[in-house]
């Protein structure tokens, strides 16, 4: 199947993203196009699943996970070792297909599969190290005479639902970490990006992951409702927004759940920071991606005395950003997802000019690309800075006092990441002690992320840790090994 999309997208044609069910490719029944955001006609088609998908796909889960468990990490790792070596084969061409699908830039997109290929290296080196325990039961009278041990075993089970902003690496994380444990994982596509999400099921499968390992979906949200409270899923990992978050855990019940869910990221630039090279890096992650990432560069706090040259900085960084056809390698700003999106952003910039804010770039689009729109001083009311945009918008405000400014940035209702740019020390101790966040940047943006690190959030940005290392522990669990009346420690209490 990935020899047969990567011809359908090489040869201009419309790329078949069928399902995977039972360890067939299927593309029988209603299908959906995906129109692409930039170009406007179909890019990609696939079939939407019903009850009967669902239900095929649940009457498969207990004899899989039973397969897939009994794999040996070693050969996962093998798998996972190849299939990061075909990312790196395959990028230019899977990197279209993102652009194709989402409007993201091409260079954008290569970046995207550099990580897959990252993220699948780092899953096989994680499956290397899964084990457990010794416990040292005689170190307590009454475990003088017996042995425990432990190990990590596989949930069984695992959900894996992706946005459409990174589908390659998201679900990279989620289905190598997945499989790395010796799960069997049930893929749910986003809408938006079924042949960027079919391509990674396929590029696994032609490095030889076992058919039992997988399977694949395209559906709406009832799809994924169904899957969500399917009694033999066991662990669940989403990533999009809290309004969905909410939705996914309520559906879910009582079972794991590892919940990405979004934010409004800040950075903060303080009177010791190298001015132009904070403004360059905001520049680049506020807009990268058409600021269409949960830790995207959103609101901006500049100290005051430092306020107009950090924005005439910032200004013509943007200004000088390419905006136009995602597939020319000199993109910088693709468009949006569709055309509801860019108009989020320019109605929520209007707005905020309305409410006092001063509009510096942007604030209109053209169909589904939004001009990278800069907006200075809105007040810390307006939706700009209290919702998330998720649109290629910055928001920049001057502060006078860090304790303040750190108390401005705690009033979001999200914390997943910030970012500080200052050359003391203290101030940096204490943003990562009093910031609510899950990870603090210093001397970068809140956009930076390496794939090794753990990431996540606290307050409504969700919460668990995804990377390799920490999804491994959400997706198994310790089983403890008694034995009675047989000693490694000695015999005498």
């Amino acid at each position: 199947m990935l020899t047969a999309m990567l011809a359908a997208e090489s040869e201009a044609r419309v790329i078949p993203a069928p399902h995977y069910v039972g360890g067939r490719w299927l593309e029988d029944g209603p299908h959906r196009d995906r129109i692409g955001p930039f170009v406007k006609q179909p890019v990609s088609r696939s079939p939407v699943a019903g009850p009967t998908d669902v239900t095929a796909v649940r009457s498969r889960l207990s004899a899989y996970a039973g397969e897939t468990r009994r794999s040996a990490p070693s050969s996962r790792a093998q798998v996972l070792e190849r299939a990061s070596a075909l990312a790196l084969e395959h990028r230019d061409a899977m990197a279209r297909i993102l652009a194709l699908e989402l409007g993201k830039p091409v260079k954008d997109g290569r970046g995207e599969i550099e990580r897959v290929a990252d993220t699948f290296a780092v899953c096989a080196a994680e499956a290397r190290q899964i084990g457990g325990e010794t416990l040292p039961v005689a170190g307590w009278a009454r475990g003088v005479g017996n042995t425990a041990f432990t190990y990590r075993a596989p949930v069984g089970v695992a959900l894996a639902v992706t946005p459409f902003n990174a589908p390659a690496n998201l679900l990279a994380h989620k289905l190598g970490a997945s499989f790395a444990a010796g799960n069997t994982t049930v893929v749910k596509a986003p809408p938006q990006a079924p042949a960027s999400t079919a391509a990674v099921v396929a590029l696994l499968l032609e490095a030889g992951m076992p058919t039992e390992a997988v399977q694949l979906l395209h559906g709406d949200g009832q799809v994924g409702a169904e899957l969500c409270a399917a009694p033999e899923i066991g662990v669940i990992s989403f990533t999009g927004s809290a309004a969905t978050g909410d939705a996914v855990a309520r559906a879910a019940g009582a079972k794991r759940l590892v919940l990405e869910l979004g934010g409004n990221a800040a950075t903060i630039v303080c009177d010791d920071a190298d001015v132009a090279a904070a403004a360059r890096v905001c520049a680049r992650t506020g807009f990268s991606n058409s600021g269409q990432s949960c830790i995207s560069v959103q609101r901006v706090y500049v100290h005051r005395s430092r306020f107009g040259e950090f924005l005439d900085a910032f200004t013509a960084e943007v200004a000088a950003l390419s905006v136009g056809d995602p597939l020319d390698p000199g993109t910088d700003v693709g468009s949006m997802v569709d055309e509801d999106a860019a108009e989020r952003v320019v109605q929520w910039s209007a707005e905020a000019v309305a409410a006092g804010a001063r509009l510096l770039l942007g604030g209109e689009r053209d169909g589904a690309t939004a001009m990278p729109t800069v907006l200075a001083e809105p007040p810390d009311s307006a939706a700009v800075v209290v919702e998330e945009v998720f649109g290629a918008l910055v928001a920049v405000m001057p502060f006078d006092d860090f304790t303040e400014v750190l108390e401005r940035c705690n009033r979001s209702r999200y914390g997943l990441q910030a970012g500080l740019f200052t050359r003391d020390v203290d101030r940096v101790f204490t943003a990562w002690r009093d910031l609510e966040v899950g990870g603090l940047v210093v001397n970068g943006s809140s956009n930076f992320r390496l794939d090794h690190v753990p990431f996540g959030g606290v307050k409504d940005s969700g919460f668990g840790r995804e990377s390799p290392r920490s999804m491994i522990e959400d997706y198994t669990v310790i089983k403890t090994l008694m034995m009675r009346g047989t000693s490694l420690w000695g015999e005498r209490a």
